[in-house]
């Protein structure tokens, strides 16, 4: 089992979308282990997007992640952060494919409604700077054989 970061964004919450995305995750056959829903300080969001400080377009991540509220969820099950980042489509909702969250419900690069971590170290980290340990919750769901059977 793998572990992912999401967080629907400020432009996932404005139109509504919180709940249709993750329905998307649960059908999929991944689970929800941790979610909360609260306001981005700029100090989380310069964490949370450290990588990409000092280029062009940090200032435009900062602004958009902490204007309004977001839903900050972890989701585990097989191959979890791959999963996802097929689920979520390319990161412009104008090239994404139809099927995808963001080629049903995006045309834009920055408001592209949800974030998935991008590999395992990232989705350690990005984890680890919006949940505590003990926020986590494991438990067992009695359809895991009829979802993940074989893998």
């Amino acid at each position: 089992m793998q572990r992912t970061l999401i967080i629907m964004k400020p432009d996932c919450v404005q139109r509504r979308l919180t709940g249709e995305v993750l329905r998307r995750f649960e059908a999929k056959g991944l689970k929800i282990v941790a979610l909360k829903f609260l306001k981005v300080d700029r100090a989380t969001g310069e964490r949370h997007y450290a990588e990409h400080k000092g280029k062009p377009f940090f200032e435009g991540l900062l602004s958009f992640i902490t204007s309004g509220p977001v839903g900050v969820g972890v989701l585990e099950g097989n191959d979890a952060i791959a999963v996802v980042r097929n689920m979520l489509g390319a990161t412009n909702g104008a090239s994404a494919a139809p099927g995808t969250i963001r080629g049903d419900f995006s045309i834009s690069k920055q408001n592209n409604l949800v974030h998935g971590s991008d590999g395992g170290e990232s989705a350690e980290r990005e984890i680890a700077l919006w949940f505590k340990p003990e926020e986590l919750v494991s438990y067992e769901i009695a359809a895991n054989d009829w979802v993940d059977a074989g893998v």
